[in-house]
């Protein structure tokens, strides 16, 4: 039905929104910084070796870290909403 197709692609962008601050922290990207012991420790260890010693700006690790202390932006909301909405809409199909 095209209802419940609406209603769960409401109910993915909304969660995704909701839950992405939420994660982030959870694995260790905080507001004061990368979490000692994290995931995300665990993370930007395997990045900076990979890479010399230091993060690479624009990588996952860079990016991350930038949205677990800033907040999400407006983009990333965006972003994350569509693949919720995406997830959403999928999961429609199965019953």
């Amino acid at each position: 039905c095209v209802s419940v197709t609406y209603m769960a692609v409401a109910a993915g962008a909304g969660g995704a929104v909701i839950s992405a601050p939420l994660v982030l922290g959870a694995v260790g990207f905080t507001s004061a910084g990368i979490a000692a012991g994290s995931y995300a420790a665990t993370m930007m260890s395997s990045a900076a070796i990979a890479n010399g010693g230091g993060v690479a700006a624009g990588s996952a690790v860079a990016v991350l870290q930038s949205a677990g202390a800033a907040g999400v932006s407006g983009a990333t909301t965006a972003a994350v909403s569509g693949a919720g909405a995406a997830v959403g809409w999928l999961a429609s199909f199965i019953r």
